[in-house]
C-alpha cells in the first residue's frame, strides 16, 4: 500500500460511528477548530444582547460628552448637542482641556492605566496574549475618562471609546459565564462591532473592522455571532434615530476612467500621509515620556496644547463630525480647509500622545477629507479633464488615510460608502485604499493600531488566511502497514515482533484488523511473557480518520500528550495507517516550500501555445 494515499477519494470528515464501540466513543475528541454547532447558536444569541447593550452604552456615552460639553463651554445643563467652537470664553477656553487632562490622568492612575489611548491596541493586545479577558472595570472608567476628555474639548471621536466600550462588555459577559478562549474573543469582538455600528450606523464595515483587527479569522463560529451583534446594534439605532446616513451628501457623478486613476493616485499619497501621522503620534509620545513628570501629568500637559489649538482654531475642539460633513459637502475649501486640517493633526497627536482617553477614526476623517479635498481641487486646477470631483476625494482621502493607519483596507473602505450611501464611490473607494494599504504597509511594518504593541515586544499577525493543516487530509500524510500487535499473542511473542521498531507504543489488533486498544513498551515489557497481550491493552486507543484534517490529528496528539495515532479507514476501525508528529511537520514544511517556490513560467511561443491546445 502506497504510504502516502491512504485516504480514499470520497474521504468523509472526522467522525467516530456508533458502531466503533464504547473504546471507541471515549477516543473522540471535538474539533478545536470551532464548527457550527449548538454553542455557536448560544453565542450569537449573547452577541445580540450585547448588541443592544452596546447600543445603550453608545447612547449614554453620547449623552453624557454632551453634558459635558455644555456644561464646560456654555455654563449649561443640557444633554443637547453642542458644539465647542461656538464658545464665548475667549482664551479662557485653553484652561478647559487641561482641567479634563487632569481628571482623566488622576482617573488613570488610581482606576486603571489602560483607559489611557483609542483603546483598539489594547483591546488586540488582550485577545492575542491574555485570552481577550479586558479587566471588567474599564467597562466603566473608559467611557467615563473619554466622555471627561472629549466633553472638555479633547479633538476625538466617541467612536474609539465606544468600540473599546463594547470590546469590555463582551469580555466581561466573557468572564462570567463559561464560555472558551475563542468564544470570549467572540464576544469582545461582537461588542467592539456593535460600537461602532451604534455609533455611525455602519454594520457591514463594523464586522470586517472587527475581521480584520480583533478577530485574525473568517469562521462561522465568530462572524454570526459578530454580524449578529452589528445588526442589533444598527436596528436599534434606526429605530430610535432614523435610517439616514451619518454623512449626508447630495450624489456624485459618475468618474471615468481618468478619474478612477486619480483617486487610486490620491490614495497612494494618503497612505503616505498615514505613514507620517502614525510616526507624528509616536514621536510625540516618546517625547512625553522623555518628561521629568509621571505619566498622570501628561493628558493635563497635552490639554494645553489642546486648548492653544482650540483658542486658535475653534473647530478643532470636541467631537469634529460636523467638520467632517462640511469638508464633504465642500463647505470648507482653500485655506480654511488646510488651517483646519493642520490644526486638527496637531491637537489631536499632542492629545493622544500625552496619554489621555480618546479615539482615531474621526480626526483621521476629518485629516484625510482635507488631504483629498485639497489635492483634488488642485488636480482640478491642473488638468481640469481628469474629471475630479473634490467632494469624492475628500471621501476617498478620509477613507484611505484610515485604512492606511489602521491597515483595515476593507473595513475603511465600506465605511465610507456605508456613512455616505453614494454607491458610485464604491470603485474610486476601494482602489483608493488600496492603494494607501500597500503604500502604508511598504514605509512601515506596523500600523497606529500595533506599533504600541511591538513597542512591547509582542508580534501581531498581519492578516489571517487558511490553515494549511486544514487542506492535508491525514491520509495524505500516514505511513501505511505499521507495525501492530495481534490481540491473541501473547507479551513475549509481542515483544519479539517490536523488537526492531523504534516507537513506545503500538496499536493492539484482533483477527478482523480492527483496533481494539494500545500497548505501549513499557507496559509489554513490565508483564509476563506468557500472558495475553489483550489482558495489558487497557489503554484506550486515540485514532482519526484517514479522510480527517491533518489538524485534528495534531489537536488530538496534544490533547493526549503522544507522538503517534493509529489512522483507521472511514466510518470504520479497521487500521490501516499511522500518523506521527513528524509526519504534521513534513506536510506543512512541503506546503511552505510550496508557497514560495518560484515556478517555471510557461513558454509563450506560438508553437508551445500550439502544442497546450
Amino acid at each position: 500500500m502506497d504510504s502516502h494515499s491512504l485516504a480514499p477519494p470520497d474521504a468523509a470528515p472526522l467522525s467516530v460511528a456508533p458502531s466503533l464501540g464504547p473504546t471507541l466513543d471515549r477516543a473522540h475528541l471535538t474539533s478545536e477548530m470551532g464548527g457550527v454547532d449548538r454553542r455557536v447558536a448560544r453565542i450569537a444569541a449573547l452577541a445580540v444582547v450585547i448588541g443592544l447593550v452596546a447600543f445603550l452604552a453608545a447612547r449614554a456615552l453620547g449623552s453624557l460628552i454632551a453634558l459635558l460639553t455644555n456644561l464646560a463651554f456654555h455654563g449649561r445643563w443640557s444633554l443637547a448637542h453642542a458644539s465647542p467652537a461656538d464658545h464665548a470664553l475667549g482664551a479662557v477656553v485653553i484652561v478647559v482641556p487641561v482641567l479634563g487632562g487632569l481628571v482623566v490622568g488622576v482617573l488613570a492612575r488610581f482606576g486603571s492605566p489602560a483607559i489611557r489611548g483609542h483603546g483598539i491596541p489594547e483591546a488586540i493586545e488582550r485577545v492575542l496574549f491574555h485570552e481577550s479577558r479586558i479587566p471588567i472595570r474599564l467597562t466603566f472608567l473608559k467611557p467615563l475618562s473619554a466622555a471627561i476628555a472629549i466633553g472638555t474639548g479633547g479633538p476625538f471621536g466617541a467612536e474609539g471609546p465606544i468600540i473599546a466600550t463594547g470590546s469590555a462588555l463582551g469580555s466581561a459577559l466573557g468572564q462570567v459565564i463559561r464560555v472558551t478562549a475563542d468564544e470570549r474573543r467572540t464576544l469582545l469582538a461582537a461588542g467592539a462591532a456593535a460600537g461602532m455600528a451604534a455609533t455611525f450606523g455602519t454594520p457591514v464595515s463594523a464586522v470586517l473592522l472587527a475581521v480584520e483587527l480583533l478577530l485574525f479569522e473568517y469562521r462561522a463560529r465568530s462572524i454570526v455571532p459578530v454580524s449578529l451583534a452589528a445588526a442589533a446594534a444598527s436596528a436599534a439605532r434606526i429605530a430610535l434615530e432614523g435610517d439616514g446616513p451619518v454623512f449626508a451628501l447630495q450624489a456624485f457623478s459618475h468618474p471615468g476612467g481618468a478619474a478612477i486613476a486619480g483617486y487610486v493616485t490620491l490614495g497612494a499619497l494618503a497612505g503616505i500621509a498615514s505613514v507620517a501621522v502614525t510616526k507624528l503620534v509616536y514621536a510625540v509620545e516618546d517625547g512625553f515620556a522623555r518628561l521629568p513628570l509621571h505619566w498622570m501629568w501628561w493628558p493635563a500637559l497635552g490639554g494645553l496644547g489642546v486648548g492653544l489649538a482650540g483658542w486658535l482654531a475653534p473647530r478643532t475642539l470636541g467631537v469634529g463630525y460636523d467638520n467632517i460633513t462640511d469638508v464633504l459637502d465642500g463647505v470648507l475649501a482653500g485655506e480654511s480647509l488646510l488651517w483646519l486640517a493642520g490644526a486638527k493633526l496637531a491637537s489631536w497627536a499632542i492629545a493622544l500622545g500625552s496619554g489621555t482617553s480618546g479615539g482615531t477614526l474621526a480626526p483621521l476623517l476629518t485629516i484625510g477629507g482635507a488631504l483629498g479635498a485639497l489635492v483634488t481641487a488642485l488636480a482640478c486646477r491642473l488638468a481640469p479633464g481628469l474629471g475630479l470631483d473634490p467632494r469624492l476625494g475628500a471621501l476617498v482621502g478620509m477613507a484611505a488615510i484610515f485604512a492606511g493607519a489602521s491597515r483595515a483596507m476593507l473595513a475603511s473602505a465600506v465605511f465610507a460608502f456605508e456613512a455616505t450611501r453614494q454607491p458610485v464611490g464604491l470603485l474610486p473607494l476601494l482602489g483608493g485604499c488600496a492603494a494607501a494599504y500597500f503604500v502604508s504597509a511598504v514605509l512601515m511594518p506596523t500600523s497606529i493600531m500595533t506599533e504600541k504593541i511591538a513597542r512591547r515586544g509582542r508580534s501581531v499577525p498581519s492578516g489571517y488566511g487558511t490553515d494549511t493543516l486544514e487542506e492535508v487530509l491525514v491520509g495524505d500524510v500516514a505511513t501505511a502497514d505499521p507495525i501492530a500487535v495481534a490481540a491473541d499473542v501473547t507479551v513475549g511473542t509481542a515483544l519479539d515482533h517490536v523488537a526492531s521498531s523504534r516507537h513506545q507504543g503500538f496499536p493492539v489488533v484482533d483477527d478482523a484488523g480492527d483496533v481494539v486498544g494500545v500497548a505501549t513498551r513499557r507496559e509489554l515489557a513490565a508483564a509476563s511473557r506468557d500472558q495475553p497481550v489483550l489482558e495489558i491493552a487497557r489503554r484506550p486507543p486515540i485514532v482519526v480518520e484517514a479522510g480527517a484534517p491533518l489538524r485534528h490529528a495534531l489537536a488530538r496528539m496534544v490533547a493526549h500528550d503522544v507522538g503517534r495515532l493509529p489512522v483507521v479507514a472511514p466510518g470504520t476501525h479497521r487500521l490501516i495507517g499511522m500518523v506521527s508528529r513528524t509526519d504534521v511537520v513534513r506536510a506543512h514544511r512541503r506546503r511552505l516550500e510550496a508557497a514560495h517556490a518560484l515556478q517555471t513560467p510557461l513558454p509563450l511561443t506560438r508553437r508551445a501555445c500550439r502544442a497546450r491546445s
